[in-house]
């Protein structure tokens, strides 16, 4: 099977009817500022520990202006159990302060605009967008992401930006968002980063990596 949009349709069909219910961020936010709060912290996180700490800091913390009057060390002991905290701290406090000096107070709605805040890459502004916002402007890679395109043949990049453009090019404008919630869910349930588990697997008789004897793929 040649890997084009035909392919990847098969591939965003059966992911759906499988993980269709996780069709959204794994963080808890109420709001696109404390959404990218939470994205900065999962860097290197699991969500599940993000989504700990977060309500304690929201409340500490109520609004983008009360973090943009902080100090870095002040974030510290509601987030302390978090990998490389003080480096998120400083990320959290520095793009709280470009968003009310610079946005007037609102998190911008543009790629661009997101990723020149202290902290925030390609992939944050991707997930800030299309689940703070329903904006689809492209397509949030991490490592799931990377695992999953690369078995799945629809890439020969580790490189997230690469990744991102070759995914773009075989799956429609409107599913952006899902291609990445579904190969991340995929990615945590059987095509882990450290092991395949091909018999578990829905796409396991079109994966082109696949441990499964395939005598037929199916085409639906």
């Amino acid at each position: 099977m040649s890997y084009n949009a035909n392919f990847a349709g098969i591939v965003l069909r059966r992911l759906k009817r499988r993980y269709g219910n996780q069709m959204r961020t794994s963080l808890d936010h109420t709001n696109p500022w404390q959404l990218l709060v939470a994205t900065i912290l999962s860097a290197q996180t699991q969500d599940a520990r993000v989504n700990v700490v977060t309500p304690g800091l929201f409340r500490r913390f109520n609004g983008v202006d009360k973090f943009a009057r902080s100090r870095p060390a002040d974030l510290y002991p509601y987030i302390k159990s978090i990998g490389l905290y003080k480096g998120k701290a400083r990320s959290i406090v520095g793009a709280a302060r470009a968003i009310v000096e610079e946005h007037g107070g609102l998190v911008p709605k543009s790629i661009a605009e997101l990723d020149r805040l202290p902290g925030v890459g390609r992939k944050t502004a991707n997930v800030v967008l299309s689940n703070g916002f329903g904006i689809n402007d492209g397509i949030a890679i991490d490592t799931h992401c990377t695992v999953v395109a690369n078995r799945l043949g629809l890439t020969r990049s580790r490189h997230p930006e690469v990744i991102e453009r070759d995914l773009m090019r075989v799956f429609d404008h409107n599913e952006w968002s899902n291609v990445s919630l579904l190969f991340i869910a995929l990615g945590r349930d059987v095509c882990t980063k450290r092991a395949k588990h091909c018999e578990g697997c829905v796409l396991n008789d079109v994966c082109p990596s696949s441990t499964v004897r395939r005598d037929r793929a199916r085409t639906r």
